[in-house]
């Protein structure tokens, strides 16, 4: 690891030039750059998706576990899963600019690669805003801004169609289901909640203080919704859903309710959310007409 310090020590000794880029991260921190970024590392699925989306596929250099869209970036070197990084292979692959996850990368890990002198940008979006502002920051850093202004754009122009459709639609109790051992949902702060919300859905734990709040079934049997959406362990994988279906007294099972979307639709803050967003408002759709 030392001798890739005094490498990076060496890069980074140079001049800053005159196309230099910043953008505030999602910790509020400036990150600059002397130039725009021409080796990204993504330390998240989502931030894989997200600087693709952004227009800078092309300069991605290192990518973690289940970074699967598009598929191009499933060519790209792996350098461990989001919660242990393999540092000395991500290092050796020269990046400049690093994209973190706040909740899901090691803190520690992080902390080394911004003392070996690596820019690190933090991101978390937190809603559909969030989404499509990442998208444009990531694309100021990458030099790819029309692509990535342009995306955004299109982002922000269909979800605000989607919740112009739904404005007044008739609400629909509903019960999201992030996981399953142990049972767990989101509440009204959380972007698949907000998502619920834009809909015309109403989240029966939305209230809840925590952003991810843990339950079990009797607190779902108490709060009866009419409808149970669940993303399941794979994109086609919905026995999560089969569970309810010992409890025949469900307004959701009685009226099978029981709904799947996708979670790399729903559960990524990237731009696919939108076509997450638009099967789950169809899904209550569904219900809607199951009165």
């Amino acid at each position: 690891m030392k001798c890739l310090a005094l490498a990076l020590l060496s890069m980074t000794a140079a001049p800053a030039l005159a196309d230099e880029r910043c953008a505030v991260d999602d910790r509020d921190r400036e990150v600059c750059l002397g130039q725009p970024a021409s080796r990204i590392a993504a330390l998240s699925p989502g931030a894989t998706e997200l600087t693709y989306a952004a227009g800078a596929g092309e300069q991605v250099v290192a990518v973690v576990a289940y970074s699967d869209y598009p598929p191009e970036a499933k060519g790209v070197q792996s350098v461990g899963s989001h919660t242990r990084m393999d540092l000395e292979t991500l290092v050796s692959l020269g990046p400049d600019l690093v994209i973190g996850w706040i909740t899901g990368n090691p803190a520690e890990q992080l902390e080394t690669l911004e003392s070996l002198g690596l820019p690190v940008f933090m991101i978390e979006p937190r809603s559909v805003e969030g989404v499509a502002s990442a998208i444009e920051r990531l694309a100021r850093l990458a030099g790819s801004e029309a692509a990535g202004d342009a995306e955004a754009a299109r982002f922000r122009e269909g979800m605000a169609a989607l919740a112009e459709r739904h404005a007044e639609s008739e609400p629909v109790s509903v019960f999201y289901q992030v996981w399953d051992e142990p049972l767990m949902t989101v509440n009204d702060e959380h972007l698949i909640g907000q998502v619920v919300t834009l809909c015309g859905g109403v989240n029966v734990f939305g209230e809840l203080s925590r952003l991810v709040p843990r339950l079990d079934d009797e607190s779902l049997l108490a709060a009866d919704p009419e409808a149970i959406i669940a993303g399941g362990m794979g994109e086609e994988n919905r026995h999560w859903l089969t569970h309810w279906e010992q409890y025949p007294a469900l307004t959701a099972v009685a009226r099978d309710n029981l709904f799947f979307v996708p979670p790399s639709l729903i559960q990524r803050p990237t731009p696919r959310l939108l076509e997450g967003s638009r099967i789950l408002c169809e899904k209550l759709e569904v219900a809607r007409g199951r009165r």
